[in-house]
């Protein structure tokens, strides 16, 4: 078993979807770093990946100057991932639920139901200084 020590990955990206390649392969290694199941790395990576999305074209209008922050915190039993962006923010309880008949068809709209279906906790905080700060959990099996 590898050792489950506190461990920080911080990444800061230009907004441009040529990132999403990176942001995965670093998941990659801090899931091997923590022994993550084959699932449970698939299933933090669609998290991940519509986050980071999410941050780029809605946060950052794809605005390239604008950054995504990235963090990968491991450590008491938990892998913890912040996706932060440097836009105007928005209201979570205001997204439209992709799975009400009205949005079946829809081609955009299931980023967040993809994180909350995915991981254990997702929160979202808004910094006074602007932007929107993703915060998603995937609880590790006890060692």
């Amino acid at each position: 078993m590898k050792s489950r020590r506190a461990h920080i990955v911080t990444l800061d990206l230009s907004s441009r979807f040529d990132v999403l390649e990176m942001v995965q392969a670093v998941l990659h290694h801090v899931a091997q770093l923590v022994d993550m199941n084959d699932d449970a790395a698939h299933d933090v990576g669609v998290a991940l990946r519509e986050s980071v999305v999410n941050a780029i074209k809605h946060g950052n209008r794809c605005e390239e100057h604008r950054r995504v922050q990235v963090e990968f915190l491991v450590g008491a039993g938990a892998l913890e991932v912040r996706v932060g962006d440097e836009g105007r923010g928005f209201d979570p309880a205001k997204v439209a639920d992709p799975v009400a008949p009205e949005n079946l068809l829809k081609p955009d709209g299931r980023g967040i139901f993809f994180m909350r279906s995915f991981m254990d906790e997702v929160s979202y905080s808004f910094p006074a200084k602007g932007g929107t700060i993703v915060s998603m959990v995937k609880r590790l099996p006890a060692s």
